[in-house]
């Protein structure tokens, strides 16, 4: 019976944590938004400049400047109802009776799905420093938090028929929310893209045998095959035109392990040769699992009337939602 019974207080608990999370406000606030939670004096002195240097930086690998985040500052007496169901939280915590000093990194306390960064700090001079060795973190929650929301609405409304027509062909997909549409899909290429009248987000996905030499995730050799794979396949508006890789920003290769999946991705600029298009892009380059192939998952943003750094994190994000196909 004692059994029993703590297997039904374990599950009316868990029933309990579930229906609380459910009756939480979905969160508000625009992508790409933070709320800072932090006192005038400080948001207007050395550690307001911390803050932005961190949140608010130049965006990398866009043409123009943009901050990588929009930051709204309130300070802790108008940390509302209103404010506390944003979907971004940098909350500092300032206080000499601070027990301990540090971040605790917290998910839907007052709304779903929120991201709360708390900074717990005895003196703004301590949470200075707090910042300059958790700041990479810091960063790397909330872009996790707004890259899951996307993925989350993109496998919530998906359309369905192009991940399959992709995992026929290459044994795997992202998933792709309503609004995209496949363009091309042949043996080794495939584009995606969501066309509307001032802007493209568009995905590429291709392959290429695999030769397992040192320098294969080179930065070098991804980029004169992207450069080939593109001529093919991916023409511009007029004759004698095609998409390619721009050298106004030398691309930047980084090594990722995202969810057990390993990759080489690379951010540069992409333009179209005797054209003048072109914008950001972010790849993903990784082998096949048996090894035969580089697949590379490209997104590219195409928006000249517009900031390009909010299209460019939610086509990006698409990539991260890539799923192999079940056997």
């Amino acid at each position: 019976m004692k059994k029993i019974f703590f297997i039904l207080v374990s599950l009316l608990a868990v029933a309990g944590c579930t229906s609380t999370k459910a009756l939480l406000p979905n969160v508000s606030g625009k992508a790409g938004e933070i709320i800072v939670v932090i006192e005038k004096n400080d948001w207007e002195g050395a550690l307001g400049n911390d803050v932005r240097e961190l949140l608010a930086s130049d965006c990398p690998w866009l043409a123009q400047k943009e901050p990588l985040y929009s930051l709204v500052n309130v300070p802790a007496g108008g940390f509302g109802d209103l404010f506390k169901i944003h979907r971004n939280i940098v909350y500092f915590m300032i206080n000499s009776q601070v027990d301990s000093a540090g971040v605790q990194y917290r998910h839907d306390v007052w709304a779903a799905p929120q991201c709360l960064v708390q900074v717990n700090a005895r003196t703004s001079e301590e949470a200075s420093g707090i910042l300059a060795s958790e700041g990479k973190t810091i960063v790397s929650f909330i872009e996790q938090a707004e890259r899951d929301r996307v993925i989350r609405n993109s496998i919530r409304y998906e359309e369905r028929s192009i991940a399959e027509k992709v995992q026929e062909v290459f044994g795997g997909s992202p998933h792709f929310p309503m609004g995209y549409k496949l363009k091309k899909i042949t043996p080794d290429f495939a584009w995606i893209a969501d066309e509307k009248q001032y802007t493209i987000q568009g995905v590429l996905v291709y392959r290429y045998p695999a030769t397992r030499d040192a320098d294969e995730l080179s930065v070098d050799r991804i980029i004169a095959k992207r450069n080939e794979m593109l001529r093919t396949n991916v023409p511009g508006m007029f004759e004698n035109t095609w998409m390619t890789t721009g050298d106004y920003m030398p691309p930047q290769l980084e090594f990722i392990r995202y969810r057990g999946r390993d990759f080489a991705q690379v951010r540069g600029l992409w333009e179209v040769e005797n054209d003048y298009m072109g914008g950001p892009f972010v790849s993903h380059s990784f082998y096949s699992p048996d090894g035969e192939y580089v697949i590379v998952a490209e997104a590219f943003v195409y928006a000249p009337k517009y900031d390009k750094r909010q299209y460019l994190r939610q086509v990006e994000s698409i990539l991260f939602s890539w799923e192999w196909k079940a056997d």
